[in-house]
């Protein structure tokens, strides 16, 4: 085969590390036209339906290496794409999902496959010579690019953190900000804020960060930590712009028939329904995963109850697979699903449950995971697919930052053409 700008000349993995110190998968992909690399992120509150994480369970790393799927880049993957068309995302991620053989990426690896996904996405855009963002909306057919609302992890709970907190995540939301760049400006100075309020009411030893930058102090009701952002916002002279958004990774914290460890006590999901209740009276307007990941049961008595204020966002419930937003659809459990490129590990099943949640009339949002890498491609994506929403933690850390960061610099490439989702959220 004649090798053009677009052909596949090599591939080739190399375990580095994520912000949490953890082993991780990296590819380079090397065309003509140059080198193309892509770091796999890796999470911590995991869902039991996310497509299959190849670890090495080794002594090394306390069994977190990823060799095995680096080898499997480097070996079989490599062989069968060498000389292949960037340009042709479908099919080479469906050769390597048939490469695979397994329902959840079992044998390869999700993060194998992924990585080797994500730099052909790469590839293909310089082959074509557009931005990455430009060339996922082509990919995903979006007519309407925006950049996103960011939903920052400011306090961390749950898995995040080593307080009291059942519930992982409490986000701001700046959807009056004008722009994206003015809602970082929002969001920094509510953050920077929140580290006064939380010194002078708990000492500094509770400014310490969670995994995602937020603070994490020393607290086990929510209602209270959504109050201290309240107080923040209110302070930074941000009142009526800025919402608040939970993720509650309840799944960590459902004990057995269909009983949640929440705040010290056991309770049913109908107690717990009215304990989230007085949280979103503090001004929530965004709820992911507020029951197990399989108690589709309590998701649905939930979502009626709440929709009118709140939208219900599937993490552990969707993991992005098409086949269980289908069924979460179909049951009217949520209008929202959260957007991991990992939990389903190819760019191609990505775009096509982005698509296919928007075509039930869900919003979506595009999420990083707790352990990150200074990958900024969910920024490109974001905006590439449209979604509106995104959230990659606090304004701190680099990890986080760098997603940010490329957001800015997106929004200035567009100049006047820049559309900020602001108070639409991301509702078509």
């Amino acid at each position: 085969m004649a090798q053009t700008k677009n052909t596949i000349l090599k591939l080739h993995a190399r375990q580095i590390f994520d912000s949490r110190g953890n082993p991780t998968v990296e590819v380079e992909l090397t065309s003509q036209l140059g080198i193309y690399r892509a770091a796999v992120p890796s999470g911590a509150s995991t869902g039991i339906h996310e497509a299959h994480e190849l670890r090495d369970k080794t002594k090394a790393y306390g069994g977190k290496g990823v060799l095995k799927a680096v080898k499997n880049v480097n070996t079989i993957i490599a062989k069968k794409l060498k000389g292949k068309d960037v340009t042709f995302q479908y099919d080479l991620d469906n050769l390597m999902m048939e490469l695979d053989g397994t329902p959840n990426k079992k044998k390869l690896g999700a993060n194998a496959i992924l990585g080797v996904s994500m730099a052909i996405t790469q590839a293909g855009a310089a082959a074509r010579n557009m931005p990455l963002y430009k060339y996922i909306a082509k990919l995903s057919g979006t007519k309407k690019m925006q950049l996103p609302v960011p939903c920052m992890n400011i306090i961390n709970g749950g898995e995040h953190a080593e307080n009291g907190l059942s519930v992982q995540e409490f986000m701001i939301v700046p959807v009056g900000a004008k722009s994206f760049t003015h809602a970082m400006q929002i969001g920094t100075e509510v953050y920077h804020t929140l580290k006064q309020v939380i010194h002078t009411k708990y000492g500094g030893a509770s400014t310490a960060v969670g995994d995602e930058g937020g603070f994490a102090p020393n607290i086990s009701s929510s209602v209270e930590a959504a109050k201290l952002i309240n107080t923040a916002i209110k302070k930074a002279g941000y009142e009526g712009k800025v919402k608040l958004a939970i993720d509650a990774a309840a799944s960590e914290y459902y004990t057995a028939k269909g009983e949640y460890e929440y705040e010290g006590k056991k309770i049913n999901a109908a107690k717990l329904t009215t304990e989230y209740k007085k949280l979103i009276k503090q001004g929530v307007i965004s709820f992911e995963d507020p029951f197990d990941q399989d108690d589709v049961v309590a998701w649905a008595d939930f979502f009626p109850k709440v929709v009118s204020d709140t939208q219900i966002v599937g993490d552990d419930l969707t993991v992005t697979n098409p086949k269980r937003i289908q069924m979460v659809a179909e049951a009217q459990a949520a209008n929202s699903l959260l957007l991991k490129i990992n939990q389903i590990g190819s760019i191609t099943e990505a775009i096509e449950a982005a698509n296919l949640a928007k075509s039930y009339g869900w919003t979506v949002m595009v999420s990083h995971r707790s352990g990150e890498t200074e990958d900024a491609f969910i920024a490109d994506f974001a905006v590439g697919i449209g979604c509106g929403q995104m959230k990659t933690g606090a304004p701190c850390r680099s990890e986080r930052l760098a997603k940010y960061n490329q957001l800015l610099r997106i929004e200035e490439s567009l100049g006047k053409k820049a559309i900020y989702a602001g108070k639409t959220f991301g509702w078509q």
